[in-house]
Order: structure tokens, then C-alpha cells, then sequence
């Protein structure tokens, strides 16, 4: 895991660029705390930040490959969990090897299957190559976007890095967003490629970027394809354990102190259980982390979200699979902390609109990253298995748009009424959120005798794994890697993902209920307790101080009429909001104060030029 940065001007001699490329490459310095490098050679130049997870003292970055031909340079962030494998396959093929990383089996990698590399990769993983042969620079992103990598074109070539700040760091680019910008804030569709700034994109999960003097050239080595699925629910259901043992026991290789994200809920108490079953048979205690809130327990509160609270099962699981336990118990002053809502905004780039549970999650994070450097999550089980409450909403199911906005409004309200009226009607997000949807449902192939609902429901669950997956990615993502922690998703392998997402959704949800094949496949390894229970989002805090806490730090911003939040916010909604009193403050109303609060940040820490015409 790393932070990756550079830049390849085909006009000039980027060695008279250093001050650049180390301000660029030092704004990934929490991506890795361990180690930096650059590396230049006329009009290439690469910066690496390094968490150290594998091979600590050999995997220095740049890594570079002299040929008779030129020098071929990468940087490269995040995990090939069958590096092992490969490197057995390159040595056989004559490469000779100097580190144990697998840094060194990309690079090899790439020498030996240039472009084609990706296709043999089993991983997470953000990297560039720059190919002195060829004079040209090859970026590579993993197939689900485990791992973020952004690009910014110029005349002469190119700037990229694993966020957005180290390309904001190059005065070619400037901090700056359009309306298109604002309508992927406010709309929770996550458009491929689309990274908010003006001028900068993402690479797009499942893609190779060739950029040379000729320009870019865009090659999809992996997507997401419909394929008939055979198998019977007995077969389906040991094939679903049979990947998961495995994609398990790769993504625990670590040379430094591992531990799990333990929620209680299905997806991390069956990883957690598998995990501690593996590391059991060399002696090894998992350690496993949550999140709760001062007296969450004790006071809980159902609603129609989360009928449960956490933290009686995620003891259950922590008992039965004996793991080495801790929760991490935050209360309402340090979730509503303008410092640490700063440190969210900063990681992110963004004001993405996750409120408490943005700041809930960095906090847990951090306080992980004192015991451990590798956590692994059960995120994206719910897309892969089909675990939200929209896939069995009729509603949702119905709806020609993305079915997740339609529980999101009648839970939540709508983030942008938050927004100006003028604002509100330049935007016109109806039409960016029906254009987006258009979009994505185009290219889903129906499998011939496919029935209509069958059909429907692969839809559903090809925009939960294409467009709802990458959000929540690229938060966990930022968030863990702010304070130096490497997050490993082991239900995005691949191989699982497309298995699971061709079984028709009569098997999926064999039994009426959501994730039936997860939970069968891991039923001798879960309590009970967890195998009824009903799922429950990552959680959110009831603590009404909290919400007055918001209230106190709005009315602060109120007193700052000049404030340039007030040019996209509406100054009345907020004020209502901050003023009413506390038992009277609704879901919509906290939002839309966090929305607020975070945009304000946003700008004071950016100072974007957000172009509203």
C-alpha cells in the first residue's frame, strides 16, 4: 500500500521539476509514512510514498529496470495477492529477483507481458510504468477500483496520482470545479471516470491508460459480462466457501500486524470467523476491531434502518471465534470535532456527505493504526450477495433510476435541498441522475429466457457492483489511509464477484432473505445470533449531543454572513436547522447541517474556484 504520484512532460526535462514533484509526492506522505522516493529521467518523473506491508526493507520505491533499450521505472500502490505465483512463473521464464516484494513481480511482470499484465493479476493495485523503450507511460488500475488513481492531462503529456491533491500540488492544475462537479457531489451515482475537479479523471477500474507523444489511448481489460450459471444451490454454495477460504488465506499475508473490522453483521462475522479458523492453524489470534458510541447500547433506539445495535454481536463473534477484541467507543465531541471533520474533508478532497459516519470511521481507524497496519473489511458483500434493504423494496426494485436514491430520500431526505434555489435549478440533478442511470443500465446483456424479473434484478445488482461499490470503496480507501492503515476487501476478489453476480437472484435469495449464500456458506462458523440477524448499516449515533453540537458549530458559521458556503448554500434552511430545538431536529435537518459544515471546510481548506455558469 502506497501513495503514487508523477508527471511526464514530452516538451521539456522534468529534472529542473524537482521542487514540484516533491511538493506532489509529499502530499501523499500519509499514504505512507514509511518511506519516499523519486525518480526522473528526462520528461518522466515519479514520486512514492511507502507503507511498508511486505518485504519492509526491499520494497523501495521508484522501482527501476535497466534493459539494452532504456530504463523501465514504476510506482505502484496497493497488494498482488498472487505475487507468489507469479514470481515462481517469471523465475521459470529466467527473471532474477533481488527483493521479495511484489513490487519487483510488477515490474518483472510488466517486462515480461508489458500491457497484458493486468490480466494476470489477482489484487488491488494503482500503478504506472514509465517505459523508457517506448518512451511511454502505462497506467493500471484493479478491476473493482479497489485502489483510487486520478489523471490530468495536459498539452504535453500528463499529470496522475492516488488523489486528487498530489495533482492539485502541480500549478498546471488548478483547483476548480464546474456545475458537473457539483451535480456528482449532490447526486450519490459515482459517473466512471468522473473525478469533480475540472480537467481531472479518474482511471476508470478495469482500464490500462497508454499515454505517449501521440496522446492517450484507453484499453478495458475487465468488466463486469453476464454469463449463464449452471451450477445447482448445494454446488453453488461450496464454490461460494471454497473462494472465500482462499481469497481469505492470500489477503492475511502480511509481514506486519494484521486485525479485522468486526461489525456484528454477517459479511465481517463470516470473515472474521474464517480468518481466526485460518490463523488458528499456526497458533495465531485474530484481532478484531468495531466502532460504538458512548451508551449507543444501552439507549438504542430502532428505527427503520437498524433494527439492532452492534456491539451484543459483535461480542457473540468475538467469543466464538476467540479473537484478541477491542471496540473503539467514541462519544458526540469527538464525532462533531471541527479538527477532525477537517482531517475527514482532507482525505477525501471532498465533501462527500457521510456525516458522523465519515468521522466515526477515521476515528476507529486510527485508533486501529496504534496495534495494527492491515484490516481487513467486509465491505461490498452487501452489492456482491445483495444485502440492501433496496433489493427487496418494491419501490426501489421499480424505479427507473438507481434504487439506492430511492431509499436514500424516503430515510433521509434529499442532500441537496440543503442547496440555494438558484443553484438548485441550474443543477437540475434530475436530469444528470436519469442521464446517469440511462448510461449504466445500457450495456447489462439479458441472458436469453431470462425472465423479466430476473432481468430487473441483475440490473439492480450490476449498478450496486458498477456505480454503489465504488463510493463506498474510495471512502474506506481514503479514510484508513489518512492515518497509515492498509484496508483489504476480500469480498471484491474478482473471481467471487463475477461467480456471485451471475447467480440468478432466485439463489441468491433462496431461503426470502438477503445474502442467503453468504450466510449458508459460513453457516458452521457463525453464531446464531449473527446468522438471524437482520441487516444493519454501518451505524450511526443517536446521541442527541451530537446534533446540538452541529447546531452550536452552524451558528458559528451563521456569524460569518461573507462566508463563501452562503454562495451554495441556502442561509435560511441553515438557520431553521441551527435554531430549532434539539428533540425537533429530524434526520434531514443533522444532514443537511453536515453538508453544510463540511462544504465550509471544504472551501476554507481548498479554496476552489467552483464556477456556477
Amino acid at each position: 500500500m502506497c501513495g503514487i504520484t508523477g508527471w511526464v512532460s514530452f516538451d521539456r526535462d522534468l529534472r529542473a521539476e524537482a521542487e514540484t514533484l516533491d511538493a506532489m509526492t509529499e502530499t501523499m506522505s500519509c499514504r505512507g509514512p514509511d518511506d519516499r522516493g523519486t525518480w526522473t529521467e528526462g520528461p518522466a518523473a515519479l514520486g512514492h510514498r511507502r507503507l511498508a506491508i511486505i518485504d519492509l526493507p526491499g520494497g523501495h520505491q521508484p522501482m527501476t529496470a535497466e534493459t539494452p533499450d532504456g530504463t523501465v521505472a514504476l510506482v505502484y500502490s496497493g497488494e498482488a495477492y498472487n505475487f507468489t505465483e507469479l514470481r515462481r512463473e517469471l523465475t521459470d521464464r529466467g527473471h532474477r529477483f533481488s527483493t521479495d516484494s511484489d513490487t519487483e513481480v510488477v515490474l518483472r511482470g510488466y517486462l515480461e507481458w508489458g500491457e497484458a499484465l493486468p490480466e494476470r493479476l489477482n489484487g488491488m493495485y494503482a500503478f504506472a510504468v514509465w517505459d523508457g523503450r517506448h518512451d511511454k507511460l502505462v497506467m493500471i488500475r484493479d478491476r473493482m477500483g479497489i485502489k483510487p488513481f486520478y489523471y490530468y492531462p495536459t498539452p504535453d503529456g500528463v499529470l496522475f496520482g492516488s488523489e486528487p491533491k498530489a495533482i492539485l500540488a502541480n500549478p498546471l492544475a488548478p483547483a476548480r470545479v464546474r456545475l458537473d462537479g457539483l451535480r456528482e457531489l449532490f447526486t450519490f451515482v459515482k459517473t466512471p471516470g468522473h473525478a469533480i475537479w475540472d480537467g481531472m479523471r479518474e482511471v476508470e477500474p478495469g482500464t490500462v491508460l497508454t499515454v505517449d507523444r501521440s496522446g492517450l489511448r484507453r484499453r478495458v481489460y475487465w468488466q463486469l459480462e453476464t454469463r449463464p450459471h449452471t451450477d445447482d444451490r448445494d454446488t453453488t454454495i461450496a464454490t461460494v466457501r471454497s473462494l472465500l477460504e482462499d481469497i481469505v488465506r492470500r489477503q492475511l499475508v502480511a509481514d506486519v500486524p494484521r486485525c479485522t473490522l468486526l461489525s456484528g453483521g454477517l459479511d465481517s462475522s463470516a470473515m472474521t470467523a474464517l480468518a481466526a479458523r485460518q490463523l488458528g492453524e499456526h497458533g495465531e489470534k485474530v484481532r478484531s476491531f468495531a466502532v460504538d458510541f458512548v451508551g449507543q447500547t444501552d439507549h438504542f433506539v430502532a428505527d427503520e434502518l437498524r433494527g439492532t445495535p452492534d456491539t451484543p454481536f459483535v461480542h457473540d463473534v468475538a467469543r466464538a471465534s476467540a479473537t484478541d477484541h477491542q471496540d473503539i467507543v467514541l462519544d458526540a465531541h469527538a464525532l462533531a470535532d471541527l479538527d477532525v471533520r477537517a482531517k475527514v474533508i482532507r482525505a477525501r478532497d471532498l465533501p462527500m456527505g457521510f456525516g458522523d459516519m465519515d468521522t466515526s470511521l477515521y476515528l476507529l481507524f486510527q485508533a486501529i493504526r496504534e496495534h495494527s497496519t492491515v484490516a481487513l473489511s467486509g465491505e461490498s458483500a452487501d452489492e456482491v450477495f445483495g444485502g440492501y434493504l433496496q433489493f427487496f423494496d418494491e419501490e426501489a426494485r421499480s424505479a427507473e433510476t438507481f434504487p439506492w436514491l430511492v431509499r436514500f430520500r424516503r430515510d433521509f431526505g434529499d442532500d441537496a435541498d440543503v442547496l440555494r434555489p438558484d443553484l438548485t435549478k441550474a443543477l437540475d440533478l434530475e436530469s444528470y441522475v436519469a442521464d446517469g442511470y440511462r448510461t449504466a443500465v445500457a450495456g447489462i446483456r439479458r441472458l436469453d429466457g431470462e425472465s423479466d424479473f430476473e432481468y430487473r434484478m441483475r440490473r439492480i445488482c450490476h449498478l450496486h457492483l458498477t456505480r454503489f461499490v465504488r463510493v463506498l470503496l474510495d471512502r474506506k480507501d481514503r479514510a484508513s489511509m489518512a492515518v497509515g492503515l492498509e484496508v483489504r476487501v476480500p469480498f471484491c476478489d474478482h473471481r467471487l464477484v463475477e461467480y456471485v453476480y451471475n447467480t440468478p437472484w432466485s439463489l441468491k435469495s433462496f431461503d426470502g432473505r438477503e445474502k442467503s449464500l453468504l450466510r449458508e456458506a459460513t453457516a458452521d462458523l457463525i453464531p446464531k445470533s449473527v446468522y438471524d440477524r437482520v441487516k444493519s448499516p454501518y451505524p450511526s449515533t443517536q446521541d442527541p449531543k451530537y446534533a446540538i453540537a452541529l447546531q452550536e458549530h452552524a451558528k458559528d458559521l451563521l456569524a460569518r454572513p461573507a462566508h463563501p458556503v452562503f454562495d451554495l448554500v441556502d442561509r435560511e434552511r441553515v438557520h431553521r436547522a441551527a435554531h430549532r430545538d434539539s428533540p425537533q431536529i429530524t434526520q434531514a435537518s443533522r444532514r443537511g447541517l453536515e453538508r453544510t459544515l463540511d462544504l465550509a471546510v471544504w472551501l476554507d481548506m481548498y479554496a476552489p474556484d467552483v464556477l456556477l455558469t
